[in-house]
């Protein structure tokens, strides 16, 4: 397959579907006020008010003759997902028409929460299932990508590493009609990328850049970059066991990076895309690249390694020097970058960092109307000083202060003056399931990213 099959939560017309009434608190009690007794007792014996992430289920004569999902922002996909699960299994249809925003984040919302990862093991109950006439196509395509970086990261690496991840975006590109190219192994120092080779020599699996082009000339250009580690011990600096746990997901960026591109091309927006993505495995082994010594890195920039565990920004900065020499219009790169990002801002709000204020400012608002947000972060170069080395240009790390602050310092190197560049450092991932967010990998800033560059590009 070359998109993941969509959730199996949507139906068509059916005349066996049930009634679905969807409230928040302030339309529920104008409803509620009209309706005859018997309905108005049965829903107050229940104190249900439509609160956000409720559910109530209506009698009839054969049994239930319908429900009412309770919901808070009517344009935040989430409001809706716990219908999906909350609900008995069988096809619902809406009893009113919901304005066209709001449908939307209906049926997106309703995906989500009906998303399961089932490679391993079957997914138990099946979802209530929402009747849609049809599943409006923008709809359609945002969520295959959502599933589609939930199921990269969720994949264990034994079924994601370097040469899978490849095959999984040589698939998007064959889709599409777009050029793929793969740099393996030693060609990477024969094509003078030694960064990347250096974090990826240790493993058995060989490092790779992978490169994805499509559009027309004439369109503007933009360089989409994802860091593909697709499992991070930590290198000879390895991590405890709880760290290590679930570095499957450290190719967390790569997956919303191959997602944005596949979204791009799947709506067809005017533009020119080049996706990269350094697939690789920090690994241990007599080869690994180790504390203390200096690589080279493809922009001529000579790093001394502080720490094998920041080899994220390593392989990055091979792959964003690369994409300035394309000249492009913008640069935008995803990375499960640091923990200091989520100790700063918690899972669910991803750090933004951006060279470019109008291209944060359209993130941030396209975060705000997507319900899909971004924080911005600062680029605050004083902190360079962090990086110092005595004996090569930089360090890779050297201090836990700012530590997401100096990760971006870093990249920041390698992108050419005057480029537009904004580095995304996000988790890729739910620790707890809530409604439309299952326990594994999540997508985080994808549906704000495609809408920034849908304004930016074809508004």
């Amino acid at each position: 397959m070359t998109t993941s099959p969509l959730p199996p939560g949507y139906a068509p017309p059916s005349a066996d579907a049930r009634a679905l009434h969807v409230f928040d608190k302030g339309a529920f009690a104008g409803w509620l006020d009209a309706q005859p007794a018997p309905v108005r007792a049965w829903l107050e014996s229940q104190q249900f008010d439509a609160s956000a992430g409720t559910q109530v289920l209506l009698p009839g004569e054969g049994g239930i003759a319908g429900a009412i999902l309770g919901i808070g922002d009517p344009l935040d996909a989430y409001s809706y997902a716990h219908g999906a699960g909350a609900l008995p299994a069988g096809d619902w249809a809406l009893a009113t028409a919901l304005e066209p925003a709001h449908a939307a984040a209906l049926q997106l919302g309703w995906g989500l929460g009906a998303y399961r990862y089932t490679r391993y093991k079957a997914a138990g109950r099946a979802p209530a299932r929402l009747v849609v006439d049809p599943l409006a196509d923008d709809v359609r395509d945002v969520l295959a990508a959502c599933v589609r970086v939930r199921d990269l990261v969720n994949t264990p690496t034994e079924h994601m590493g370097p040469a899978d991840l490849e095959a999984v975006a040589r698939e998007v590109a064959q889709a599409h009609g777009a050029a793929f190219e793969s740099i393996v192994g030693d060609d990477l120092l024969a094509r003078n990328f030694p960064a990347i080779h250096a974090v990826g020599r240790a493993s058995h699996r060989a490092p790779r850049l992978l490169k994805l082009q499509w559009g027309e000339a004439s369109h503007r250009h933009l360089v989409i970059v994802g860091k593909g580690v697709c499992f991070d011990t930590g290198g000879l600096d390895i991590k405890p066991a709880d760290g290590m746990r679930n570095m499957k997901k450290d190719m967390g960026g790569a997956a919303h990076a191959i997602a944005l591109a596949e979204l791009v091309m799947a709506r067809k927006l005017p533009l020119r895309i080049t996706l990269l993505v350094p697939a690789v495995e920090n690994a241990i082994g007599p080869d690994a690249y180790r504390p203390g010594e200096v690589i080279a890195t493809r922009k001529g920039v000579s790093v001394e390694i502080d720490n094998t565990d920041a080899e994220g920004r390593i392989v990055l900065c091979d792959a964003l020097a690369y994409a300035g020499e394309l000249t492009p219009d913008a640069i935008l790169d995803f990375a499960t970058l640091t923990g200091a990002a989520r100790i700063a801002l918690g899972p669910d709000l991803p750090a933004l960092f951006a060279n470019d204020d109008a291209l944060a400012n359209a993130w941030i608002a396209a975060g705000d109307q997507q319900r899909d947000p971004v924080w911005r972060m600062p680029l605050w170069r004083p902190y360079l000083r962090y990086l110092t080395s005595t004996i090569a240009d930089m360090a890779n790390a050297g201090s836990r202060m700012a530590g997401a602050v100096t990760a971006a310092l870093y990249l920041e190197r390698f992108v050419p003056e005057g480029t537009p560049w904004a580095h995304l450092d996000v988790y890729a991932w739910n620790d707890s399931a809530r409604p439309g967010r299952p326990a594994g990998g999540e997508a985080l800033a994808l549906r704000s990213a495609y809408a920034m560059l849908k304004a930016r590009y074809a508004g």
